[in-house]
């Protein structure tokens, strides 16, 4: 058996800010993926890629990885690698859902561009 460290961070830290819209859409998501709250969560991450850069990346895990940081939001736990976290330190996942528009926004304060989408950004 192997031994994992993970480092579990309060919302109040500087990290990843979830908003209650965000949250009651990624429960319903996971029951309707059979995702255990318990074992899994969301993970949020960046990739290459996309109109302005980087690319917003988020699915959901059914475990940590090794080097994770996880962030607990009442029974939601929120998965970021260390490569990713250095571009969404600070960064708020909301939900919007609008006549015009619906999915989840990126509210991130490193971004120094990001495109008409709302997936893609520069740093």
């Amino acid at each position: 058996m192997s031994t994992q460290l993970h480092v579990l961070d309060t919302p109040a830290q500087k990290g990843i800010q979830v908003t209650e819209r965000a949250l009651k859409r990624i429960r319903m998501a996971m029951a309707k993926e059979g995702i255990s709250p318990a074992e899994g969560g969301v993970r949020l991450g960046i990739q290459g890629g996309g109109c302005s850069g980087l690319s917003y990346s988020l699915r959901f895990d059914t475990q940590p990885r090794e080097r994770d940081r996880i962030f607990q939001f009442e029974d939601v736990r929120v998965f970021v690698d260390p490569k990713s976290f250095l571009y969404l330190s600070g960064m708020t996942l909301d939900y919007e859902e609008t006549l015009l528009r619906q999915g989840f926004q990126f509210m991130n304060p490193n971004s120094s561009r990001s495109c008409g989408c709302g997936s893609s950004f520069s740093a």
